[in-house]
């Protein structure tokens, strides 16, 4: 049975094993120059080419996609395509019971898979440690590895990715009975929890961290503007940082009790007037350190705070465990499910 599995698999595995190997030799052969770099200037990011940008982006997109190919041309066909072709009554019908042919199809199935995202997600994380987070001296940065865009390429979240894609893609296939209609309903649900898991389930798996700070331009992360027209009145946030490497939660203005607020109209003064309508739109320049120096010393004299949540940087390996776990755990469930609809279902 596992060989058989395997000449089924065989094809898909090897292009995917083409397409890992390629990017992991490219990574393989730029990499050490950028750990160099690292090592030679404070300021890396200024000294990246096009090239080195585009492949550090280039390895989110790929390990992001990955998951997801694989969830939806191995997982969903994998029962989908025997039930379709009744293949299975052949193999049930002679020594091998249903729980060992799920349990073959799907246990070679998900290693491959896990391998081929392991050994990926390894050689991105590797070749993208020097550049996470890198700033430079203009304040362009690339993404932080904890920050939604970066947190799932990295590390071994990938491979849970994968696992439960897979899994997911041989349950609906079972359900379903049709490859393609399991193809696509795994496609939208994949790509729906990568979506929906960094907004609503990533910041609450591990404690967060918070303080309270004043105001000052060394600690300055942005400063927003909005004026709805005429007879309203201008809106102004402000943003403070929260930590080189650290993924911000809330950023928000508290006042001397410490409650949620807005910074006091009187602040709109320190910004220059929104540009008229049709002028060019350019970067917004404050009026003048100075100035600016002034209005936040007022900011805090009047009992104005910063409060900002957020989770460290240190908090990387236990959010990885943490999501990790969580997606074998619903991967788990999945398969009983899958086993327990093969045994009692499945005619």
């Amino acid at each position: 049975m596992i060989w058989l599995t395997w000449r089924q698999l065989r094809i898909p595995v090897a292009a995917v094993a083409a397409v890992v190997v390629a990017f992991a030799l490219v990574l393989a052969a730029t990499g050490s120059r950028l750990a160099e770099l690292a090592t030679t200037y404070r300021d890396v990011f200024d000294h990246l080419t096009a090239s080195d940008r585009h492949l550090f982006y280039a390895g989110i997109v790929v390990v992001a996609v990955a998951p997801v190919i694989i969830g939806v041309f191995w997982g969903a066909p994998l029962v989908a395509r025997e039930l379709e072709a009744g293949t299975n009554r052949l193999a049930w019908t002679q020594s091998v019971t249903r729980t060992r042919w799920l349990a073959t199809k799907l246990g070679v199935t998900t290693l491959a898979a896990a391998a081929a995202v392991g050994v990926l997600t390894f050689a991105v994380t590797w070749w993208s440690q020097p550049l996470d987070g890198a700033l430079s001296s203009t304040h362009g940065s690339l993404p932080a590895r904890l920050t939604p865009v970066s947190f799932a390429m990295r590390g071994i979240v990938p491979v849970g990715y994968a696992v439960f894609a897979v899994v997911l893609g041989a349950t609906l296939g079972a359900v379903l009975r049709r490859s393609l209609p399991a193809m696509a309903v795994t496609l939208a649900v994949v790509t729906f929890v990568q979506i929906a898991v960094p907004i609503w389930i990533r910041p609450h798996l591990v404690p967060t961290a918070e303080q309270t700070v004043t105001f000052s331009r060394e600690k300055l992360d942005g400063i927003g503007i909005s004026d709805n027209g005429p007879g309203t009145t201008t809106q102004v946030t402000v943003n403070t940082k929260g930590g080189a490497g650290n993924w911000v939660l809330s950023n928000q203005t508290v006042d001397a009790t410490g409650r949620a607020t807005g910074v006091p109209s009187w602040f709109a003064d320190c910004l220059p007037s929104p540009p008229a309508p049709g002028a060019a739109n350019g970067p917004v320049q404050v009026q003048g350190p100075d100035k600016l120096d002034a209005c936040f010393t007022r900011l805090n004299a009047e009992g104005y705070r910063q409060h900002v949540v957020y989770q460290p940087a240190k908090h990387f390996w236990p959010l990885q465990w943490a999501e990790t776990g969580l997606f074998l755990g619903l991967s788990a469930l999945l398969a009983w499910f899958c086993f327990w609809w093969t045994r009692r279902r499945l005619a």
